[in-house]
This record gives C-alpha cells, structure tokens and sequence, in this order.
C-alpha cells in the first residue's frame, strides 16, 4: 500500500508507523482518512488510494 500511495503521489512522505492491536489508520495533512478500527474492517484493494486522492481533491490518473 506505501508503494501505491508513493507511485500516486511521488512528493508525499509516506510512512508506516509500526502499532500493536490490530490497529490500522491513514493519515493525510493530519486528517484521519482511515480507521480499521472505527470501519471495524481492512480497507479494500485501493481503498485508500482513492480516500486519498478525495481528501486533496484528485480524480484518476497516476500524477499526484
């Protein structure tokens, strides 16, 4: 998944952030994007990608 959010958008700082508990968040510009644990499931194949790309206001294409 870092992989696909580096390849969508090769300026952002991708990290993860080792947790415990089952835990699983994605972050953006300090906004929860999502949560495993409020969803109370994984997120789904591009799932996030395509959250990400919502929250900054991107459609489709490869370029961040």
């Amino acid at each position: 998944m870092a992989a696909e959010l580096t390849k969508a958008f090769p300026d952002a700082d991708v990290r993860l952030i080792p947790s415990s508990g089952g835990v699983f968040e994605v972050m953006l510009d300090g906004k929860l994007v999502f949560s495993k644990k409020a969803g109370r499931r994984h997120a789904e194949p591009g799932e996030v990608l395509r959250l990400a790309r919502e929250a900054l206001g991107r459609e489709g294409g490869e370029a961040g």
